[in-house]
């Protein structure tokens, strides 16, 4: 197994802080790789030796978020709906600047569709249509009723 670098780990965490902080602040699409290098306390050089552009940068971003929501939710099937809630809601509160962004954020529609999608694939599971209120009701159905309700049309 490689040793990670330290400098690279610092350097990557303070690029992704830097464009969430600059995205909390203006659009997306206004914002510079000077500016997220500028923010970040780093040279341009090394942005584009981690990252393409700026939306890979993002793309790497969320994708981090989701995959680390899906891990969270995989040790917590294990758990009872206290315990799992209260590790999910830990999770979105040390993320709280980049969730509340992506959430609230113009530009992030492209992280709202991810996460719609993430939350969808962890909820289908969920679903019973064989008995209750749920009876012979279409999961799709279902579905797009939850996510009507939270807001994600």
């Amino acid at each position: 197994m490689s040793k990670v670098n330290r400098r690279i780990t610092k350097s990557q965490e303070a690029i992704k802080k830097a464009v969430i902080e600059l995205m909390s602040e203006k659009n997306f699409d206004d914002i510079t790789i000077q500016e997220i290098a500028d923010r970040a306390n780093v040279n341009r050089g090394t942005i584009y030796l981690h990252y393409l552009d700026k939306y890979d940068l993002l793309d790497k971003l969320i994708e981090e978020h989701i995959n680390k929501l899906r891990e969270i939710c995989e040790s917590a099937s294990e758990m009872d709906f206290i315990e799992s809630t209260i590790i999910c809601f830990e999770f979105f509160e040390s993320n709280y600047l980049f969730f509340s962004t992506m959430l609230a954020g113009k530009g992030a529609s492209y992280f709202r569709s991810q996460f719609l999608k993430f939350l969808i694939e962890e909820f289908k599971n969920e679903v019973d249509i064989t008995k209750g209120k749920n009876y012979c009701l279409s999961e799709d159905v279902h579905l797009m009723s939850w996510q009507n309700k939270w807001g994600f049309c």
